[in-house]
């Protein structure tokens, strides 16, 4: 039996969706922390169970008779690295015999405070625990676009702290049923694998697209991080999430995010979808 973790989430759900296409409801388990919001899966067939990260006695009950547990990582401004040891320790308590973990792409040495020393602990404590582990690094995701650039097509340009580097962004579905094929095939034991698109594009490329789709010129300029933060804060946002939207800049302007993997081409059997298929379909509907 399979459960997933976070599955009223993104990732989660798309990937326990992905699952039903080839894999029995009752081969499948959901963990949430609030069973009210997963009454869809229960529909479906899904069996759901009730727990939180820092809640170890029910994680060690909801994992009772699973043999591979999908760990969808905390979300960042939270102790990521409590909650993943607990759900770890559980996992081993009840019998588990295999864990994967929802890690972040690292296609360089650039550390993000909020999310990449939590990775690092969390790999380095699930390959000592004796499971059996499969690490993904998932690359990011096209979705969170709209945090970048805003979720309107910019008038005349975009601003961002990114320099000249590239991220190889994935649609999360196509990242759920990537995971969801790994997590339904075998091989995959003691292995890391990052999860991207094929292709890895600039700010500048972005720009250049929305131009064209849009029909004006619109232009990428690299802000510093100061004036972007004080911007983003201006628009409404509070300063803690505004420094992380600056720091994925950052990450981007140092390579964390740019190397293109060849995984999730072959898990789905095609190219992932493109820069221009996203930003048309997303920014463009209808067209």
């Amino acid at each position: 039996m399979i459960l997933v973790t976070g599955a009223t989430g993104g990732l989660g759900h798309a990937t326990i969706d992905c699952l039903l296409t080839t894999t029995p409801a009752a081969e499948i388990a959901a963990l949430v922390r609030d069973a009210s919001k997963a009454t869809d899966l229960v529909q479906r067939g899904v069996d759901v169970r009730q727990a939180d990260y820092f809640d170890y006695p029910a994680l060690v009950q909801a994992f009772q008779g699973i043999e591979k547990v999908l760990l969808v990582s905390a979300v960042a401004f939270t102790d990521r690295v409590s909650q993943h040891r607990n759900v770890i320790d559980a996992a081993k308590e009840a019998g588990v015999k295999h864990l994967f973990y929802t890690s972040i792409q690292r296609s360089s040495d650039f550390v993000m405070t909020e999310v990449t020393e939590s990775d690092l602990a969390t790999e380095a404590y699930l390959k000592a625990s004796g499971l059996v582990y499969t690490i993904l690094k998932n690359g990011y995701y096209f979705e969170g676009l709209r945090y970048l650039i805003g979720s309107e097509v910019p008038e005349t340009e975009i601003r961002f702290p990114a320099g000249e580097g590239k991220i190889a962004f994935i649609k999360r579905t196509e990242l759920a049923a990537a995971t969801a094929a790994l997590l339904t095939s075998e091989g995959h034991e003691n292995q890391e694998y990052t999860l991207t698109g094929s292709e890895a594009y600039s700010f500048h490329d972005i720009a250049r697209e929305l131009s064209a789709l849009a029909g004006r010129p619109i232009t990428y300029h690299s802000s510093e991080l100061a004036p972007y933060i004080a911007q983003t804060v201006a628009a409404g946002f509070p300063e803690p999430v505004a420094n992380f939207f600056a720091q994925w800049g950052a990450a981007t302007q140092h390579g964390m995010l740019a190397g293109t993997h060849d995984t999730v081409e072959r898990l789905l059997g095609r190219k992932p979808t493109s820069l221009r298929e996203y930003l048309k379909t997303t920014y463009f509907p209808g067209t």
